[in-house]
């Protein structure tokens, strides 16, 4: 009776912490550990992003300058979505930042119910970032782009898509399996119907537990979004939710510079002999052999030192990707993988090649139905801009508006993602309220 008492106490605070006009520092922890609730919470902080903002470590992770490319006007006609003055990460990265200070975000990191990819019981973990006062307008359920270390893991930083919070928005950021609670485990890289599962698992989780604290956003329709990995696993939770008729109503999907097509992606790493992005290439090998259980031996098709370190560098999550790609010393990609690796008719590369296939989201007999905004770079130096025109074949009939444009490499091409939806996000806010002006 007397923990029944607390845990109304509790419920009591909360949804006062949501609505009022002061900044509740609410305990959901204790709340987290009542029965039958879905996310347990880990960690709860309220952060101030003017303070976040004026972080040099945490600026840091998104702050090299790339001053080689200007944006110019998009493909077929289609105007850019970003201001032609900002030629950097750290020009538009400060645009981003002007408009999400003099505001606070609570951050909940916490643990929910998935499975692996045998399809066991597994606890993962992620986070949720609400705005610590006033109502919350929609869920944006946030699909990451890639990591390496366990320290960039979103129940571990503040993501940059965090600060989409200064508009009301609560964010649900999965870690995905290998980061977080599970960073013990190897992470299955791009294997889509087992990540997007995760994805959607936490949301289904984090729904009910924000109900039971009062916190229940406005509108019962919600926003995909994901760049790089991320917007390829976004595009793979799309097609989870209408392919399977999942009870959720997808308002808008945005999906940044994603590998769309697995397949032609890794094939341009051997093509071209050549890659900006090193640590992409065992990673992504492995993710394809442990996330579809193929019967392979990596070290036939991976170069001696990278196979000899490859849990040394990648799967102790130790190492950022910079750091990974400097213990490589080599963008060289026949450095990188033996001849077998590289001989594209090999029985080896067949069975990865069948992989990559299927868990390229082109591959699947599906049309989006919800609208998408689709951005990429011609200048990604990462991921292939053709990914974004064989999206763009695939789906002529879905109802997609493209952002391509001569819009910097691909980590300026991630911050001027974030700072597009930023922007769609408030006209889709303006349209909404009948004061839209086009």
């Amino acid at each position: 009776m007397k923990r029944n008492i607390i845990i109304v106490q509790l419920l009591f605070l909360l949804l006062t912490g949501c609505y009022k006009g002061e900044v509740k520092y609410v305990d959901f922890a204790d709340l987290s550990m009542a029965e039958n609730t879905t996310f347990r919470v880990t960690a709860q902080k309220t952060t101030n992003l003017q303070d976040l903002c004026n972080d040099p470590e945490w600026l840091n992770l998104f702050g090299v300058i790339d001053t080689t490319s200007t944006p110019q006007a998009n493909v077929d006609g289609i105007r850019p979505a970003q201001r032609a003055t900002s030629t950097s990460v750290a020009g538009v990265m400060q645009e981003l930042l002007d408009f999400s200070k003099a505001s606070a975000a609570v951050e909940l990191s916490g643990v929910y119910k998935s499975v692996d990819i045998n399809n066991d019981p597994i606890f993962l973990s992620g986070k949720v970032i609400l705005p610590a006062k006033g109502p919350i307008k929609r869920y944006i359920l946030v699909s990451h782009y890639t990591i390496a270390s366990n320290q960039e893991a979103p129940s571990n930083i503040f993501s940059l898509e965090g600060l989409l919070v200064k508009l009301g928005y609560a964010l649900i950021i999965p870690d995905y399996i290998g980061y977080g609670v599970t960073a013990d485990k190897v992470h299955p890289y791009l294997v889509m119907e087992i990540t997007a599962r995760n994805v959607l698992d936490m949301y289904y989780a984090v729904v009910p537990f924000l109900e039971k604290a009062g916190c229940s956003p406005e509108h019962d329709d919600i926003y995909l979004m994901g760049y790089s990995q991320g917007g390829a696993t976004t595009m793979a939770v799309q097609h989870e939710i209408e392919h399977h008729d999942q009870p959720i109503k997808i308002r808008r999907v945005f999906a940044g510079g994603g590998p769309y097509d697995i397949k032609y992606t890794y094939d341009q790493f051997v093509e071209t002999n050549w890659t900006s992005y090193p640590c992409a290439v065992p990673i992504m090998m492995q993710g394809m052999v442990v996330g579809n259980k193929l019967d392979l031996d990596m070290s036939t098709m991976m170069a001696s030192n990278i196979y000899e370190n490859l849990d040394e560098w990648v799967n102790s999550k130790f190492y950022t990707a910079d750091q990974i790609n400097a213990l490589i010393g080599t963008k060289v990609t026949s450095d990188l993988l033996t001849p077998v690796g590289m001989d594209r008719t090999s029985k080896e590369v067949s069975e990865l090649y069948k992989a990559m296939t299927e868990n390229s989201i082109l591959t699947y007999s599906w049309t989006p139905t919800a609208p998408v905004f689709m951005f990429h770079s011609m200048d990604d130096d990462v991921v292939p801009f053709e990914n974004a025109m064989r999206a763009k074949s695939k789906w002529k009939n879905a109802n997609i508006q493209y952002s391509f444009g001569h819009y910097g490499n691909h980590q300026l091409g991630c911050v001027r993602f974030i700072y597009t939806v930023q922007t769609l996000l408030k006209n889709d806010e303006a349209e909404e309220n009948g004061n839209f002006n086009f």
